[in-house]
């Protein structure tokens, strides 16, 4: 049986004793029920885990004692950034729960033109955290010990006229685009890739334009038109069929 996992994002070594997170705590408490002398696993979120084992519950404040350290690393071979322009209820939560899952390196809301959902200020700030949290929880689920931060949100106008990084490969899925994702040659291991995904109702053609000339190449996924939940997490488990750990047997990049 898999030990349950805890993001801990404090320092963590052997022979440490932590107090689990309140959220944590209160989960594995209240929900898992676990006891002193429980098996569990620590991740801080910056890489690697921890075997530890429950040392003292007492109402919702667990406490562990670290036993060692293990370099474990489960992310992707490719370095792909989801540029995600907002969606609305909570499609937003699926969608950075599974790009996570997917691999997705980090996630960055965007508002563009088409946008449903609006946000400022302390909405601003409260939603970004939830989104942050979404991330540890799927961590947690689905065995990463490395946390995608969810960034800042900003206009995609704003964004867009940043400058790019250097070697990296901007992609958004664009209806009528004339290559597909496969058509593309495999990028290099030193490549990050940026995808950029519509919000309900697509790009609008100026924000198309736009992101062309900051770089973007359109691709399509089939001839079908994806909803925008749908679109992001198509690519991204197409892209890790194409080129990261879902071609099992062959080399990454």
């Amino acid at each position: 049986m898999t030990s349950p996992r805890f993001h801990c994002p404090v320092p963590l070594a052997a022979g440490r004793s932590v107090d689990l997170p309140e959220n944590a705590a209160r989960h594995a408490a209240r929900v898992l029920r676990l006891r002193v002398g429980d098996d569990i696993v620590l991740f801080e979120g910056n890489g690697g885990e921890c075997k530890a084992r429950i040392a003292a519950v007492e109402r919702d404040r667990v406490t562990a004692d670290v036993l060692d350290r293990q370099a474990v690393e489960r992310e992707a071979p490719i370095r792909v950034t989801l540029v995600q322009a907002l969606q609305s209820g909570d499609k937003m939560d699926l969608t950075i729960q599974k790009a996570v899952e997917l691999g997705a390196a980090g996630i960055i809301p965007v508002a563009s033109r088409r946008s449903v959902l609006k946000l400022d200020g302390a909405r601003a700030a409260k939603r970004l955290a939830h989104w942050q949290g979404v991330a540890v929880a799927a961590c947690e689920q689905c065995g990463r010990n490395r946390v995608p931060l969810v960034a800042e949100i900003e206009s995609l106008e704003r964004w867009l006229a940043q400058p790019a990084p250097e070697n990296v490969l901007r992609l958004m899925l664009a209806p009528g685009a004339g290559q597909t994702l496969a058509a593309l040659p495999r990028p290099s291991a030193a490549t990050r890739i940026e995808l950029l995904i519509g919000a309900e109702g697509g790009l609008a053609p100026e924000e198309l334009e736009r992101a062309a000339q900051a770089g973007f190449v359109g691709v399509r996924l089939g001839p079908r038109i994806l909803r925008t939940e749908t679109a992001g997490l198509a690519a991204l488990a197409a892209m890790q069929c194409l080129w990261g750990d879902f071609c099992e047997g062959e080399d990454h990049v």
